[in-house]
């Protein structure tokens, strides 16, 4: 049934195609605008399980893409997501303004008000339990679900961060990569800007192309990610990245955290994640790290790794979506 429905995305457009196939798999799909900002809306796709009556669990999803790309549609085979609804939890999956455009405190604001949305709004709208909330993202996500654990009142229930990172200004993102997977794509500074030079967006479509993308590809070349990300200089103003960098806000009060990275990361080192376990493990917060000596970022992940990972991901959070 899904792969005769997948022709009629195009037709349909994504979000009216993307509810199709969640209502073929047998979950709902509503898309809602969970923040106004001036002209533009901030989105989010709600996905409803079938045949569950509520107060539901939420696993809030943030996607990844370097904060300046991303969007917030999840592909119907999301293990995680699909898990997740078979259990009967509600996923929330959210859109958030990008960056260069907005800049990072704006973003987080964004990620603060979706949260609030969910516990104010979602109980009326999709039966949502606001005291049984869990998080998970990759990469850039996976920053935000960090992020989430402190800034975040009340706290969610558990965080999992698929290869994400608790630190903004180390070498691996102020200085320039030499990784080749960032050598692929060479702009000039004219162009490079130019991609990124219109009104402020919430979801890489609202671009034309692959300009986050291309962009952030530029940022690395540069070194200049951070400053792009933030409007600050990492080595003259590190002070100003220290309120948004999880791995200077742990307290023994921190949400229990699962940490998923790639040994052979080379987009974001996994040095990030067992920094952010050495934090935990000094602060006294439940955490484990679950680490492949053979996966890159991402979808470099093998099939079976890629299933093992999600399969703890989804025993963490039963865990502490448990009745208290």
């Amino acid at each position: 049934m899904i792969a005769k429905l997948l022709p009629r995305l195009g037709a349909l457009g994504v979000a009216a195609g993307l509810a199709a196939l969640a209502a073929a798999a047998g979950e709902k799909m509503t898309t809602y605008t969970y923040k106004q900002v001036g002209s533009l809306a901030i989105k989010a796709d709600v996905y409803e399980p079938d045949g569950f009556a509520g107060p539901r669990p939420v696993l809030v999803w943030i996607h990844g893409g370097a904060l300046m790309s991303g969007s917030r549609e999840l592909e119907p085979d999301h293990r995680l997501k699909r898990s997740m609804l078979a259990d009967g939890a509600v996923v929330v999956s959210i859109d958030y303004r990008l960056a260069p455009e907005t800049k990072l405190p704006a973003i987080i604001t964004d990620v603060e008000d979706a949260f609030r949305w969910i516990r104010e709004q979602g109980p009326g709208l999709f039966r949502a339990d606001p005291e049984r909330i869990v998080v998970a993202g990759s990469s850039a996500g996976g920053y935000l679900t960090l992020v989430a654990g402190y800034r975040i009142h009340p706290r969610p229930r558990a965080l999992v961060s698929y290869w994400g990172y608790g630190d903004l200004i180390g070498a691996w993102y102020s200085e320039p990569s030499r990784w080749p997977r960032h050598q692929k794509l060479f702009l000039t500074r004219e162009t490079a800007y130019s991609l990124v030079s219109g009104p402020p967006v919430a979801n890489k479509a609202d671009r034309p192309g692959e300009g986050g993308a291309n962009f952030y590809m530029y940022c690395r070349q540069q070194g200049i990610w951070p400053r792009e990300a933030t409007g600050w200089d990492p080595k003259r103003e590190p002070e100003k990245f220290y309120p948004y960098m999880p791995l200077r806000n742990v307290t023994p009060d921190y949400p229990p955290t699962l940490l998923i990275h790639g040994l052979k990361d080379t987009d974001v080192p996994a040095e990030n994640s067992r920094l952010m376990a050495a934090e935990f493990r000094r602060q006294g917060v439940e955490h484990r790290l679950i680490t492949d000596p053979e996966a890159d970022h991402g979808s470099f992940w093998s099939p079976e790794a890629r299933a093992a990972i999600d399969a703890a991901a989804l025993e963490f959070f039963r865990a502490h979506l448990a009745p208290r």
